[in-house]
């Protein structure tokens, strides 16, 4: 199976624009409805995340990618994933801090709060609008264990990318 991440994540998170920075598409972002499928992404509507009722539409789509990346605003006091939430997902995990450029992102508040979801893997700073963080997730979903995720971060400088484990 091709490599697919699935992006999840409160409702304004910026789950859309990430696709589209991804992608290389300079296509405004609209609420995401449903499940939506590109190339080698799926972006799900942020009620998918904040809504236990739906987790079960999380855990299936699971079933069709190779890495989640769990999206935290910086910019939000609202962790909407409980403790430990990507260690029921046997996917890669991958942590993305969103809208870093802004000047009221909390990164500081954002690791902490992605730390309490994911007990391994990396987490990326990212600014979808400057481009900030954006080549680190292509590559990070090429990859194919936390080894080799570990691998990358550590060889990277860049202060905006974390391994967590």
């Amino acid at each position: 199976m091709r490599n697919k991440a699935m992006l999840v994540g409160a409702v304004r998170a910026g789950k859309s624009t990430l696709t589209n920075a991804l992608l290389g598409r300079k296509v405004e972002a609209f609420k995401t409805q449903t499940l939506n499928y590109y190339d080698w992404i799926v972006d799900t509507p942020g009620e998918y995340s904040e809504n236990p009722m739906f987790y079960k539409n999380i855990m299936a789509t699971a079933l069709e990618v190779t890495h989640v990346l769990y999206l935290q605003d910086a910019t939000s006091e609202k962790l909407i994933f409980p403790p430990g939430f990507s260690m029921g997902i046997p996917k890669l995990p991958v942590g993305v801090i969103t809208k870093c450029d802004l000047p009221e992102a909390d990164l500081e508040r954002s690791l902490d709060m992605l730390k309490t979801v994911m007990n391994q893997g990396p987490i990326v700073m990212v600014s979808s609008v400057t481009g900030m963080g954006v080549e680190h997730l292509k590559e990070l979903t090429k990859l194919n264990n936390l080894t080799a995720m570990q691998q990358y971060v550590e060889s990277s400088a860049d202060p905006h990318l974390i391994y967590l484990g």
